[in-house]
């Protein structure tokens, strides 16, 4: 896997770059600015880019418009977004291009010390998926009015959704609930229809759909 790293902080990126290459990836570069981002992706087209959400020279939002900008530019390039705390308002932004291009993942920085979270979110987003941090899928399960369908939801149908946000298929979510994939793929019925969400083709269209659920207001 190649990967270009964008990280404005020395010591962390020298430590995402180690942790990288610990898990067999080729980090082509790691810069630490949202312009240097742009400039690494078009010289190296990775697999996969990774990178903070605030840099520098303003420390708003510069990493998240490179990656927007990468996601229209480059979409075979899969993207992780890190960020320190839940700001819904940047992963709503982020996500509305999960349907288009490669991986896509938003997760907070506090899940790069937990290395078996983090090895399994990177080898998800470049497999293709869409990976959420659960924090960042609980913050906006609860973000919801009192009308809205997802409040109808069963408890278990609810952790099934979060399971899926976060990117697992139907085997990983029978493996974590500790039940039958028979009747995770029930759960996941009853959750389209109640949600009033179409089936498609898409190969990940329960994720996207989910998604694209989560992101109205």
């Amino acid at each position: 896997m190649r990967v270009v790293l964008a990280e404005d902080s020395v010591l962390l990126r020298e430590g995402l770059v180690r942790l990288l290459e610990e898990t067999g990836a080729q980090v082509c570069a790691a810069v630490g600015d949202g312009e240097a981002l742009l400039l690494a992706v078009a010289e190296h087209v990775p697999d996969l880019l990774i990178t903070d959400v605030r840099m520098p020279p303003l420390h708003r939002d510069e990493g998240l418009r490179a990656a927007i900008d990468v996601r229209r530019r480059f979409p075979s390039v899969a993207v992780l977004v890190l960020s320190q705390y839940v700001e819904l308002s940047y992963a709503s932004e982020l996500l509305a291009g999960a349907s288009n291009g490669a991986g896509l993942g938003y997760l907070l920085k506090d899940r790069v010390a937990r290395f078996a979270d983090f090895t399994d979110a990177i080898e998800r987003v470049a497999a293709g998926a869409t990976v959420i941090d659960p924090e960042v899928i609980s913050a906006l399960l609860t973000n919801r009015g009192a009308s809205d369908p997802i409040n109808t939801l069963s408890p278990r149908e609810s952790q099934v959704l979060e399971l899926m946000a976060q990117g697992l298929t139907n085997a990983g979510i029978a493996k974590s609930l500790v039940v039958s994939a028979g009747a995770v793929e029930k759960h996941i019925s009853a959750i389209f229809a109640k949600l009033g969400l179409h089936q498609s083709t898409d190969d990940h269209r329960r994720v996207l759909a989910v998604l694209s659920f989560l992101q109205r207001n």
